[in-house]
């Protein structure tokens, strides 16, 4: 097996800045395939930044960006014709679930899901339909497949949402705090989602203040704090006494 299949997500030195604003300062990762990566911290403290900047959403200013085996080094904010391609095609390898769910109001929930089959993969809607209604089972959410976003709910928003990144067979999932617009009672059926994809194996790193989920769930918590990493530990470690003050103080304050 080779190094891009045991380490689909490798960063280097990452940096990015605001103006004067350092939103991340020299960031230094690994993850393994199959781990789950929990990332929290207050806000601005650069953990939704550091999640866009792995599929170039947000550009870094520095450093090296090496997504399932496909690197981009200083992009800089006028890539070449060459990095753009290694951009797109770090973007067909990976996926990303927002806050705000970013489906298309105008399509139903399984013309959501196929979507990218269709316009990226140049599947048929046909061809593509059996497939889509399909990951709606496995959310839960068949028997919604032609309703339109507007008469779901968030958390269901949220599961079409979570079909529509699995559509592109994705090697990494990037999920950035996608329970934060939930009422509490709707969180557990997104999170419910999400645990059966880390138990099938699926490489995700994720933006959440949800320290049940992190504390079951993640192999690895990373704690950041103005831009850096302050504290990569397992949740045993980080949840228990030998984590860092700085990260005692968080916790105290979103403590579920």
């Amino acid at each position: 097996m080779n190094e891009s299949s045991t380490f689909p997500v490798q960063v280097r030195n990452l940096a990015k800045s605001f103006g004067a604003n350092n939103v991340l300062r020299q960031i230094d990762l690994t993850v393994s395939r199959g781990e789950v990566v929990v990332i929290m911290g207050p806000s601005g403290s650069g953990k939704t930044t550091l999640i866009r900047s792995l599929n170039f959403l947000e550009m870094p200013d520095r450093g090296t960006v090496r997504m399932c085996g496909i690197e981009i080094a200083d992009a800089g904010p006028k890539p070449s014709a060459e990095t753009r391609r290694r951009m797109r095609e770090i973007r067909r390898r990976t996926a990303m679930v927002f806050q705000s769910f970013n489906l298309f109001p105008h399509m139903t929930a399984v013309e959501n899901v196929i979507e990218g089959m269709v316009s990226v993969q140049g599947l048929r809607k046909a061809a593509a339909l059996p497939r889509g209604r399909e990951l709606l089972a496995q959310v839960g959410l068949l028997e919604k497949a032609d309703e339109y976003p507007g008469r779901l709910s968030g958390g269901q928003k949220q599961r079409v949402a979570i079909a529509r990144a699995l559509a592109m067979n994705p090697e990494v999932i990037l999920f950035d705090e996608p329970t934060s617009a939930l009422d509490p009672e709707l969180r557990g059926e997104v999170l419910k989602v999400m645990r059966d994809l880390a138990g099938k194996g699926m490489t995700m790193l994720v933006v959440t203040h949800e320290t049940h989920f992190a504390r079951d769930v993640a192999d690895r918590i990373i704690f950041m704090e103005g831009g850096v990493i302050v504290d990569d530990a397992p949740p045993a470690q980080f949840f228990g006494p030998a984590t860092s003050q700085r990260a005692k103080d968080f916790l105290g304050l979103i403590r579920d």
